[in-house]
């Protein structure tokens, strides 16, 4: 239970991060629920290999833990959907 919270806010901060990267890239914006899902995949990757690097949270429920956790889940998520976005428009 106590790393439900912490996934929960990569999962979200994912999202955000991924319809951010749609709505500044426009050549990659997959629209609001593709984004939404590439960033949520990766809000949860990033949000994974940043704790595995000590760079996520940790887990804790401090104000840092959770500025650390917003922010790997955000950048995961934006990197996810830019990926996914680039290799989308190469396939067209």
């Amino acid at each position: 239970m106590e790393n439900l919270i912490p996934m929960l806010i990569n999962l979200v901060s994912g999202a955000v991060g991924g319809n951010v990267v749609g709505k500044l890239v426009k050549n990659l914006n997959m629209g609001t629920l593709w984004n939404s899902i590439a960033g949520i995949v990766g809000g949860g990757l990033g949000g994974q290999v940043m704790g595995m690097l000590g760079m996520g949270g940790g887990g804790s429920m401090d104000l840092m833990g959770i500025i650390q956790t917003v922010a790997s889940g955000g950048v995961g998520g934006g990197i996810l959907m830019a990926i996914v976005g680039i290799i989308k428009k190469m396939m067209k």
